[in-house]
């Protein structure tokens, strides 16, 4: 055993992704689980992360060789609106069962934007099957959208997906806005379009099942019209987003993060050439890191106690044990 370390987290739709090590190097330790955090009547429940996290914790420090954990963080999806059971007792339950002195909760959207940027200002989008925003001037958090396939997610894999099968769906009832690649491409990947709403509405991973036809939409995008004009309409959402959250003055810098934009240049193009249009005092560059890694440098800032970025309790939220 050498040294006191950090834990680094993330909680997200799959499951749990955890690294240890040391402040100031890569983690030295990582693990994932495969089962989600439950959401119960308090929100995300404090109970099953514990229960999941402290044994991969414990074994991960004593692979690491470290002789402790000082400081750990935690970014949760939902953190942000239903959070309130988590900043109750998870730190608590850490200082207990693993020795934590300081503990950070954080909306995984807080992890997403630190993992991309750093502690520097301007927005992130993060997009996989849903869509959020978010920005700081380093004086306060903003975030929008984020509101889920049925309310918004504007310009997400599930809203992509939605529109393709809309466009697949109009082509087969002969209305005009159709597309007949995708109608091709929607009977390929679900059996007749007849059956979709029977295979989509009961389904409570519905926003994941559309998501999974976006790549069709993306694929189809350079000979099929209709296709191209479903991710122009995306691009313009997700810059809508981005103007909303990134801060008007300075330099700040705009960054892509979630596996939405490994669907290329279909996507990617026009995204870009939106958000020159709409924040054109902002530089565009490429996420540093995931997630995680946004745990990872949260923690080494913490550690270091250099941590600037600004603390709300529904976005990021610093606890320090008595004597920590």
């Amino acid at each position: 055993m050498t040294a006191s370390g950090y834990l680094a987290v993330d909680s997200g739709g799959s499951g749990l992704r955890v690294a240890v090590g040391v402040p100031g190097r890569e983690p030295s330790a990582r693990h994932e689980t495969r089962e989600p955090v439950r959401t119960a009547a308090r929100g995300i429940d404090p109970d099953h992360l514990t229960a999941q996290l402290v044994p991969v914790a414990r074994a991960l420090t004593a692979e690491a060789g470290l002789d402790g954990l000082g400081t750990a963080v935690v970014g949760a999806a939902g953190f942000a609106s239903l959070g309130d059971a988590l900043r109750a007792e998870l730190p608590g339950a850490l200082a207990r069962e693993l020795g934590v002195r300081t503990v950070a909760l954080a909306a995984d959207a807080v992890t997403a934007y630190v993992g991309a940027l750093g502690p520097r200002p301007g927005a992130v989008l993060a997009a996989g099957t849903g869509l959020i925003a978010v920005g700081t001037d380093l004086a306060g958090w903003r975030r929008a959208d984020g509101w889920g396939h049925l309310l918004g997610d504007c310009g997400s894999g599930a809203w992509i997906g939605r529109a393709g099968l809309e466009a697949a769906l109009r082509a087969h009832d002969g209305r005009d806005g159709g597309s007949a690649p995708l109608l091709a491409c929607a009977e390929a990947q679900f059996g007749p379009v007849r059956g979709l709403p029977g295979l989509l509405y009961p389904r409570t991973d519905r926003a994941a099942v559309l998501a999974a036809f976006a790549p069709r939409v993306a694929a189809c995008a350079a000979h099929d019209p209709v296709a191209a004009d479903i991710l122009r309409t995306a691009a313009r959402d997700m810059a809508d987003s981005a103007a909303a959250v990134c801060p008007a003055d300075g330099e700040p810098e705009v960054a892509l993060t979630g596996g939405l934009f490994q669907m290329g240049d279909p996507l990617l193009l026009p995204l870009r050439e939106e958000l020159a249009r709409r924040l054109p005092h902002a530089r565009q560059v490429p996420a540093e890191g995931d997630p995680l890694h946004g745990s990872v440098r949260i923690a080494t800032d913490l550690a270091a106690g250099r941590l600037t970025l600004p603390s709300e309790p529904a976005m990021l939220c610093v606890s320090h044990a008595p004597g920590g």
